[in-house]
């Protein structure tokens, strides 16, 4: 990684993207076809694999095909034929498949763990794309012409436009925007996700038991190896408090907080220990009036996270990214004009996800003598709040503006810093 740190006159747009889960893997790839230079920083020394199962619905689905990502993303899915929820005996209640509402339904046509989403499109921009692990933005200053950036590892360089793309606990956004509780909205519930044997014969289709009483859940899903699953745990938990970066602390709790649930979940929690991709954080939103301030601009998770509670994280993301690219280079790269039109253009599509995402937590809470009622799902105004979320965006098609899907270059990947 080069020490400069000049202001010299140039004319293509330097651009450093903080993360590199999916939000940020997905804007490089867009921003290159633009135009830009783009660095990628992940404080990670590499890519995290496995973790939750992500959905792409409606536009989300269409931005992957822009992508040419299409194949490539089918190729990793779950394949996953549906879901059963069933009672502590394991007797199905309910099912669900995933051809149902035209592959937009409770399990989407497109379902892939994120890990795997994540190295699928790394893999697609690595090439023409640096991509430095192991470090992270330590301090940053803004002028009319640029970003000076610090890295942990020592290094200074100048930037025309850093985006945060670093998720819910988004280091850059409380560097540049303010402390997370601030921004934070937490839904009252937490969730927790690691990979375990599959000794639970899944084939196919995933299996969830709730236990209403306690607004507990497990859920146990398939994945692409067969000799694995994915475990999920949900429970009921406004004062959960736990440092989200603590891992034993967090397996403590969850041993605590899910003593005496049924069907197989003593089954899942004695693989805590052995796990080699444990999760756990409370279910939380990201509500800011803006997503830019001069010449950082905030993309997926650190900027509008919708929560698991969704399904359409993912989607704001890849749908985000292809946006924020386009917009700014239609503006000829003023951050200003550009972040203005990309956040015009999705803070409908974001509010009608968030909104999602409040209303199914709710159907999870436990039920208090003070409890307001649901609202009737069966109703038109949700049918036509669902279409929002999952349609609610018309994807401009920047015809006016450089797309070159062809590489930039040879891969540049920057070793891990200390």
């Amino acid at each position: 990684m080069s020490g400069d740190d000049s202001k010299q006159e140039h004319t293509v747009p330097r651009v450093l993207v903080a993360g590199a889960s999916v939000a940020g893997p997905a804007l490089a790839h867009w921003l290159r076809r633009r135009g830009a230079e783009v660095t990628v920083v992940e404080r990670a020394p590499e890519l995290r694999p496995g973790g939750q199962a992500v959905d792409a619905r409606g536009v989300a689905r269409e931005v992957i095909g822009r992508m040419g990502l299409d194949a490539a993303v089918r190729a990793a899915c779950t394949d996953t034929a549906g879901a059963h929820t069933v009672d502590a005996d394991g007797q199905v209640l309910e099912t669900f498949r995933a051809d149902d509402d035209g592959g937009d339904g409770f399990i989407a046509d497109i379902e892939i763990l994120r890990g795997d989403l994540s190295q699928v499109l790394y893999d697609d921009t690595r090439e023409g794309v640096e991509y430095i692990f192991g470090d992270r933005i330590a301090g940053l200053a803004q002028d009319a012409d640029g970003v000076d950036v610090v890295f942990a590892g020592g290094d200074r360089r100048r930037f025309d436009l850093v985006v945060g793309a670093d998720g819910l606990h988004s280091e850059l956004r409380a560097m540049v925007f303010g402390p997370h509780e601030r921004f934070l909205r937490h839904l009252g519930h937490v969730l927790a996700f690691y990979s375990v044997p599959n000794e639970f014969g899944l084939d196919r289709w995933l299996l969830e038991h709730q236990d209403q009483g306690s607004g507990r859940s497990v859920l146990l899903r398939p994945i692409q190896d067969a000799t694995r699953a994915m475990a999920m745990f949900y429970l009921a938990a406004a004062d959960f408090d736990v440092d989200h970066r603590d891992i034993a602390a967090q397996k403590a709790l969850l041993r605590e907080r899910m003593a005496g649930l049924g069907w197989s979940a003593p089954d899942v929690l004695a693989h805590l220990d052995d796990t080699p991709d444990f999760y756990l954080d409370q279910v939380a939103q990201v509500v800011m009036d803006r997503w830019s301030s001069g010449r950082v601009v905030l993309l997926g998770d650190a900027a509008f996270s919708s929560s698991p509670m969704s399904g359409q994280g993912t989607g704001l993301a890849l749908v985000g990214a292809y946006v924020l690219a386009g917009e700014l280079a239609a503006a000829g790269w003023d951050p200003g004009a550009g972040a203005a039109r990309y956040e015009s253009r999705m803070r409908p599509f974001v509010e009608a996800n968030q909104e999602i995402g409040r209303l199914n937590a709710r159907t999870r809470d436990v039920p208090g003598p003070d409890a307001e009622p649901l609202p009737d799902f069966t109703g038109e105004w949700f049918m036509e709040l669902v279409g929002r979320a999952i349609n609610g965006i018309e994807l401009p098609d920047y015809a006016g503006v450089p797309d070159s899907a062809a590489p930039a270059g040879p891969p540049v990947t920057s070793p891990a810093g200390p």
